[in-house]
């Protein structure tokens, strides 16, 4: 695969992941782009194919995924979702750093394909402080609460791995945190804008 090296993203929900992502994204317009996930479930109103997810079903899906197709896959209440070489390269084709946002199990998958992304995990400081920040979200039940916290314990144990990433970065400030992240990538980002300036 040519192009810039992919950066795989990893953390509990409620470790800031998308608040970096989003201020990554609008610091650094043009260098960063997102692989598309396929999924079987339906379409929710208003989403559109090929844009927010490639939409297809089961058998087709699992045939790609029996060819060796996809990167990572999983499945949650009884859909399969994941994210194939294609559409990775996609967005490696259009000289652009593509961004993986996958869980602890997808990171796993990802290690035993030849993609040689960057590995980082978004830590929060404390499984309190991400109790607080979910609770504070005022969007999920309290047995969705106990189910993400459950995940993020695991998480927060496992991302400590030695060789699982190149850098766990910890929230506890978004300033640091957002520092460190751009600091990792600066290398790759840099590539990206010498190649959009000639």
């Amino acid at each position: 695969m040519s192009g810039p090296r992919p950066v795989v993203i990893s953390g509990p929900s409620g470790a800031g992941k998308s608040t970096l992502l989003k201020k990554l994204l609008k610091d650094y317009k043009g260098v960063f782009g997102f692989s598309i996930s396929h999924t079987t479930r339906d379409p929710r109103p208003g989403e559109v194919d090929g844009k927010d997810y490639h939409f297809t079903n089961r058998e087709a899906m699992q045939e790609d995924i029996d060819k060796g197709e996809f990167i990572e896959t999983d499945e949650f209440s009884g859909n399969l979702y994941g994210t194939s070489k294609s559409a990775v390269q996609d967005v490696r084709a259009k000289g652009l750093i593509c961004i993986l946002d996958v869980d602890i199990a997808g990171v796993r998958h990802i290690k035993e394909t030849n993609l040689d992304p960057i590995y980082i995990s978004i830590q929060p400081p404390s499984i309190e402080v991400l109790e607080e920040r979910l609770r504070g979200r005022a969007t999920e039940t309290e047995e969705k609460i106990q189910s993400r916290l459950e995940e993020a314990r695991t998480d927060m144990e496992e991302c400590n791995e030695p060789g699982l990433f190149d850098i766990v970065i910890v929230n506890d400030d978004l300033d640091e945190a957002y520092e460190k992240l751009q600091s990792v990538l600066k290398e790759e980002i840099t590539k990206v804008q010498e190649v959009i300036k000639s």
